[in-house]
């Protein structure tokens, strides 16, 4: 009977796109890129894990350049560890022991950090083949829209969920990304992110410690030895995670060396409106702004702490500190606390998560103002 079981397993392993740890070879066939062009900002994605592989747009010279973290080749993200550009689920950031219960039921997640689940469990969404359903190159709105169906039991989580994922520059200087699921059969939760690694200077310009940031978050979540939030919220006043006004990223970094830089979840702001500017980032010698808005409730910030010897595009070794990652997202473990904004899907209630770049000069601004 055991040996049955085996065979069983095996199976599910290459069904599942797996053979002794690696990705099968029909679906490496299938990874493509794909371009979006409006006017002079060019942006490449990936149908593996839905990914973003590059944004490339003046600074305040003119000259184009590259702001995002990643790889030359698509294949390159199958073996990824650091998430660069993808989308994280079924459940982005952390969930405590790798477990949950909803509705009665106690699910039991594949833990992959510790004991603990973090983006979604060892083969989450940035680690599968998205199908495009629609894909506009140019235009007056470029466009890219990808989908997955997560099944029941997927890492543990219970449920059917057909995701979808879109990507779309509807205006000059801006992208746009809307994440859907809907839970098809069974409750479920549901927290997507971006994981994109943003350098204002350029991807391969070296560390973001003089770039500027501002965070529209009065609270943020403190987290245990495990980075697990205790469910209590605490002011940034007076400590390191305060951007309430625009601070150097790199002027209170080193106050936290349990983390070797910021690794934490934010409470918005403005929490009445329905679209909320989450963040601005400024990079003086480029030039270039960045403003962030978001339906979302929580903001991860994180400074790349844990990128070491990762080699990249062109070539170049990107280090800790080298890049900023503002993930729009609900609260980590959110499945685990009560008093967090709820991550629960249902099939009468889908997951809607809007996000929105807007990026700029300092002596040609597009779109958002800097007041």
């Amino acid at each position: 009977m055991s040996k049955f079981l085996v065979i069983l397993y095996v199976v599910w392993l290459a069904a599942s796109g797996y053979v002794n740890g690696s990705i099968i070879k029909k679906e490496k066939d299938q990874i493509r890129v794909f371009e979006l062009k409006k006017g002079d900002l060019t942006l490449k994605v990936t149908n593996w894990g839905a990914t973003l592989v590059s944004l490339v747009l003046p600074d305040k010279y003119g000259k184009l350049g590259d702001i995002l973290l990643g790889y030359d080749s698509p294949e390159a993200y199958t073996n990824d560890t650091t998430y660069f550009g993808a989308t994280i689920g079924r459940v982005a950031n952390r969930i405590g022991g790798a477990q949950f219960t909803l509705n009665g039921i106690h699910y039991k997640l594949i833990a992959n950090e510790g004991n603990n689940t973090l983006h979604g469990g060892p083969r989450g969404f940035s680690d599968v083949l998205w199908k495009v359903i629609k894909y506009q190159r140019d235009g007056d709105r470029p466009i890219i829209k990808f989908s997955y169906h997560s099944f029941d039991g997927e890492e543990g989580f219970p449920g059917d969920v057909l995701v979808t994922v879109s990507y779309i520059l509807s205006e000059e200087w801006s992208l746009s990304i809307v994440m859907k699921a809907k839970a098809l059969n069974k409750a479920t939760p549901v927290s997507l992110v971006n994981h994109a690694y943003w350098n204002l200077g350029n991807h391969n310009s070296g560390n973001i410690l003089n770039q500027v940031v501002q965070i529209f978050g009065s609270k943020f979540t403190p987290v245990d030895d495990n980075l697990i939030p205790t469910g209590n919220f605490s002011s940034v006043q007076g400590t390191p995670y305060d951007f309430l006004k625009p601070q150097v990223v790199g002027s209170r970094i080193d106050q936290l060396s349990k983390t070797n830089g910021y690794d934490i979840n934010y409470v918005l702001d403005n929490d009445e409106d329905e679209i909320r500017v989450a963040a601005i980032v400024t990079d003086k010698r480029s030039g270039r702004v960045m403003k962030i808005a978001t339906n979302q409730p929580g903001l991860q910030f994180y400074t790349a702490n844990y990128v070491k010897n990762e080699k990249g595009k062109d070539g170049f070794v990107y280090q800790p500190r080298s890049a900023l990652c503002l993930e729009t997202q609900a609260f980590p473990d959110s499945v685990n606390h009560p008093n967090f904004p709820s991550t629960i899907v249902t099939p009468e209630k889908p997951y809607n998560h809007l996000l929105f770049f807007k990026f700029s000069t300092t002596h040609a601004p597009h779109g958002f103002s800097e007041s």
